[in-house]
């Protein structure tokens, strides 16, 4: 069974990419802010701020300047690849100025995500990797774009416009119903979560992705890295890419506030669109904030909702996973 799924990802073919990612918890949770950190900093206690994705048998950890991917054989060996990473920001200074740096930071971590997993369903089917094209990338994110606008922009909003028409209240009080499309944009967002959980393979890599937040938090513990410490952790991290998720669709109901309430369907969605750069923009900044500051009360409430939706999407992992995710780290830090 996980043999022929993996064997699905191991092709050139768009469409077996886009199957990937739309049964792995999709792009939202492997790709799209995919479990990673966006932009990394030197934390007060000295340690290199990491963070990753879950990919297939494996965990990609990656910090300001490097990567790191450690994936499971078939064979039971870990394979370990690291690389540099050459970002945009150390070319253009300019784009690591808030609010750009998030943007052009998740996309930068959608690409990376797509590379790694490619590249660990190669490994662990112990194949050849194969190298994607340009163009693959390009069509695998306009395929999730797409897919990600449908189920969380045009659903949402098509649902609000109905309860704005069927009941006075809605219709009487613009807040409301820009609070209506964002309970209904969570709901389909941890819906889809919990139902793609459910399957065999998705759980195995949430419990990677547990494993690899467990590693990372033993590395910012000062703890050395063994599976008897990693395991010491909890599976949920305030930097998650869920967490990140979660922050944007709450803060575009304040901002969506601002559209005007004549304006018509369309109208909202494309503005609706044309606000996310700066609603992800924004939403980093305050996750970076919440990861260095978790430890007060208020940044604790404003992580609150992701961490509650990791408990969906990271699993207790084994040890053998904890293994791979401790290779992961180890591969940035030496």
């Amino acid at each position: 069974m996980k043999r022929d799924f993996l064997q699905s990802l191991n092709s050139h073919n768009i469409y077996n990419i886009t199957r990937l990612q739309d049964r792995v918890c999709g792009v939202f949770d492997a790709v799209f802010a995919g479990r990673a950190l966006l932009q990394v900093d030197v934390m007060a206690n000295n340690s290199l701020s990491m963070g990753g994705q879950a990919v297939i048998e494996g965990v990609m950890i990656r910090s300001k300047n490097k990567l790191s991917i450690a994936v499971r054989k078939q064979g039971g060996g870990i394979k370990l690849k690291t690389e540099k990473l050459h970002l945009l920001g150390e070319k253009y200074p300019v784009l690591q100025w808030p609010l750009l740096r998030g943007i052009i930071g998740l996309i930068e971590m959608m690409v990376i995500g797509i590379k790694a997993l490619n590249y660990s369903a190669n490994v662990s089917l112990e194949e050849e990797e194969e190298k994607l094209s340009g163009w693959h990338i390009a069509v695998t994110l306009m395929v999730a774009t797409l897919f990600a606008i449908a189920l969380f922009k045009v659903i949402p909003l098509l649902l609000s416009q109905f309860l704005q028409s069927a009941f006075s209240v809605v219709k009487n009080n613009y807040f409301l119903f820009n609070l209506s499309d964002g309970i209904f944009r969570i709901l389909l967002f941890v819906a889809y979560l919990y139902v793609i959980s459910l399957t065999a393979d998705v759980k195995r890599l949430f419990m990677y992705h547990g494993a690899e937040h467990m590693a990372v938090h033993c590395y910012e513990a000062k703890k050395k890295l063994t599976v008897e410490n990693v395991k010491q952790f909890h599976p949920e991290h305030p930097r998650c890419g869920t967490s990140f998720i979660l922050i944007v669709f709450i803060l575009s109901i304040l901002v969506y506030s601002f559209i005007p309430s004549s304006f018509s369907f369309w109208a909202k969605l494309g503005l609706r669109l044309a606000l996310l750069p700066l609603i992800a923009g924004i939403s980093y900044e305050v996750l970076k904030l919440a990861g260095r500051f978790y430890h007060t009360s208020f940044f604790r409430i404003i992580s609150w909702p992701g961490m509650a939706v990791q408990k969906i999407t990271t699993r207790q992992p084994t040890d053998d996973q904890v293994e791979v995710a401790i290779k992961a780290v180890k591969g940035i830090v030496g």
